[in-house]
């Protein structure tokens, strides 16, 4: 059961190449590109025909942003596209009429989505981070879409930001609302909160398994486990406070290998430490999500933890969540530390401390004792993101958007229309 992609973006390919017809659609892409960690060199001048006169030369990218402005016929242009570009191309296109019937048809035709001008960082940055979706879930007719794996990291870049909170609650709606077998793997080892935020003994599986990672294989992870619920399973622990953590962290891959075996979701709670100690943690790892708070310190080791990624894990895709937000006493404001960081925060999770004192009397995850919470609701959009489904409407339409299950299908599109000769494109 491997994650789909284990390597991050599939293959030798490259990850993103545009083809925009207009200077200033380029001047909102290109920094948005930059942010994401792509080439800026990669956004071409240039609409749909530049993109298939490259493309037939050239191996296509996994996503593809190419401008439909200039095309007499997008939809049988479109088809011409098809015929130089490689199956599994995530295919964003951009245009200037708002007309419903055409993104239905655009849509239909295998096209990921579309993009009204004139374009907003905003959009371009969701619409992104949306195609990456595709590449942690199954591929439309594939085989092996019943055995998709996506693993997700949650790292505090300070103590105290609630990333534990962040990573039950996670694992929670996960196996809850999207029924997907979920495995929580409590890395804080001396003093973890997973099994605690459960109301659950932690047990004695993540110790032994340290202590004895030969043992670790699929019996070892059915009986190891603590189970929270029918889809939901916990391996934590309490180890005593005066044994230091000995190991090279080989059993926590082997824990990781096994997970992809058994489950289609892994949520890691990770503190910085283990980052730090053991990078082969996020080898296999397609996404990790830093929680921050507002604040010179977090923006500080913020900036220090994606550059560590990009240096190290390049392949995972970080996601930047600002938890516990006051906005009227934060101590810097989400515009200074976006400019600071040099990259929008992903999502807001306002403070409620009420909520949090909820949970813990009632001994439920945060989102399970709060449902109609704010901050819930907040939490509840991270996790349709890592899922990949949008619940979003099409920007400039009135009708549903697709879900980010979908995927860019060259050779069905192939099958259903006829091969357009360029010579006679507009």
């Amino acid at each position: 059961m491997n994650a789909p992609w284990k390597s991050g973006l599939p293959g030798n390919r490259d990850p993103f190449s545009a083809y925009i017809c207009d200077d200033s659609a380029l001047d909102v892409i290109r920094p948005v590109v930059i942010e994401l960690g792509w080439q800026p060199e990669k956004c071409n001048k240039g609409g749909l025909r530049n993109a298939v006169q490259s493309l037939s030369v050239s191996a296509s990218p996994a996503i593809l942003l190419v401008d439909l402005s200039e095309s007499g016929d997008p939809l049988n242009d479109i088809n011409a596209l098809a015929e130089v570009c490689e199956p599994g191309t995530v295919v964003i296109a951009i245009g200037q009429v708002n007309d419903v019937r055409l993104y239905r048809d655009l849509l239909g035709s295998g096209i990921h989505d579309y993009l009204l001008k004139p374009l907003s960082p905003q959009q371009v940055h969701d619409a992104l981070n949306q195609a990456l979706a595709v590449f942690m879930s199954p591929k439309a007719g594939d085989a092996d879409a019943a055995k998709r794996h996506i693993s997700t990291a949650v790292v505090g870049t300070r103590g105290g930001v609630g990333a534990s909170t962040l990573a039950t609650s996670l694992a929670w709606l996960f196996s809850e609302q999207h029924k997907a077998p979920t495995a929580l793997l409590d890395l804080d080892v001396h003093f973890g909160t997973g099994a605690l935020a459960l109301d659950l003994e932690p047990g004695r599986g993540l110790t032994d398994a340290i202590e004895n990672p030969s043992r670790i294989d699929p019996l070892f992870i059915e009986r190891a486990m603590v189970r929270a619920g029918d889809n939901l399973s916990i391996l934590s622990a309490e180890a005593p406070i005066n044994q230091p953590l000995m190991t090279d962290g080989s059993a926590f891959v082997q824990l990781e290998d096994e997970f992809r075996q058994a489950f289609e979701m892994t949520v890691i709670d990770l503190p910085r430490n283990m980052l730090i100690n053991f990078p082969q943690l996020l080898a296999d790892v397609n996404l990790v999500v830093l929680t921050c708070e507002l604040t010179l310190a977090s923006a500080r080791d913020t900036i220090r933890l994606l550059s560590w990624l990009k240096a190290n894990a390049n392949h995972a895709h970080p996601m930047i969540i600002a938890n516990k937000v006051q906005p009227a006493v934060a101590e810097i404001s989400k515009a200074d530390f976006e400019a600071s960081i040099e990259r929008r925060v992903d999502f807001v999770v306002p403070y409620d401390i009420k909520a949090a004192s909820n949970a813990a009397k009632l001994g439920q995850v945060f989102v399970d004792a709060n449902r109609s919470s704010k901050a819930t609701a907040a939490i509840r959009q991270i996790a349709e993101r890592i899922m990949g489904v949008s619940t979003d409407d099409a920007p400039g339409f009135g009708g549903e958007k697709k879900s980010l299950l979908g995927n860019f299908d060259f050779k069905a599109m192939l099958a259903k229309k006829p091969k357009v000769d360029l010579s006679q494109a507009d």
